[in-house]
């Protein structure tokens, strides 16, 4: 199982003093969803579309945490949505959940229920043994999941040895999981505590060894 460390720039540390990254590293097996995990995230979402209308989103302390974050950095947020909200108002909205496999149905429940924006990495595609989560920078080349190349000026961006990996707007093609990953890399991105990091972690853990087939999960946390 590959472990990544965690480092910060300067400029993160003084626009988010607060932030906590929980990073869950584990041997996984992927697989299309699990009949049981699509109904958990149904039944979620159904409960989210039942407690939420649009304008309420970002009052979510998770959200609204992290979109000062991009503010102190910079970026307008409702251009460049944090990944959480997306999925908040989508559901909101009545469009309903798309499922991938089990994997990224992990990520998204988990986002939903916390509030927090994860980065989700086959650890076997991260160039070296660190991720430095800094600051985009002016006309620096990212590729969104689906999205082509995207505008990543004064967000955060988790960065290996090769470029950018990860932004709480949309991680990277380079290195999104696909159907055989087998080493997984997740960073938790608390910029406002709204579950609490043991919490999520617990819960990350349990929903990976239940429908991933996860056999050795460490978790450590990091902080600026």
């Amino acid at each position: 199982m590959k472990e990544v460390s965690i480092e910060f720039e300067p400029a993160i540390a003084a626009a988010a003093p607060g932030l906590v990254v929980v990073r869950i590293a584990a041997e996984v097996a992927n697989g299309p969803t699990d009949p049981e995990l699509r109904r958990a995230l149904e039944e979620l979402a159904e409960r989210v579309e039942g407690s939420y209308e649009l304008p309420d989103i970002n009052h979510r302390p998770g959200i609204a945490a992290t979109r000062a974050a991009y503010k102190a950095l910079g970026k307008e947020p409702n251009r460049y949505r944090p990944a959480q909200e997306q999925l908040m108002r989508r559901i909101v909205n009545g469009k309903g959940l798309y499922f991938i496999d089990n994997l990224v149905d992990v990520c998204n429940y988990v986002s939903i229920a916390s509030g927090y924006a994860i980065g989700a990495f086959d650890s076997d595609k991260i160039q070296g043994d660190r991720l430095v989560l800094g600051v985009g920078r002016a006309g620096e080349p990212y590729e969104g999941i689906g999205r082509g190349l995207i505008n990543i000026e004064g967000m955060p961006v988790y960065r290996d040895a090769a470029g950018g990996v990860g932004t709480p707007t949309s991680d990277n093609e380079r290195t999104k999981i696909i159907a055989d990953t087998r080493n997984l890399t997740v960073c938790v991105n608390i910029y406002g505590e709204e579950m609490p990091p043991a919490d999520v972690a617990r819960l990350y853990a349990d929903l990976l060894r239940r429908y991933c087939a996860a056999w050795e999960v460490a978790v450590e946390m990091f902080r600026p």
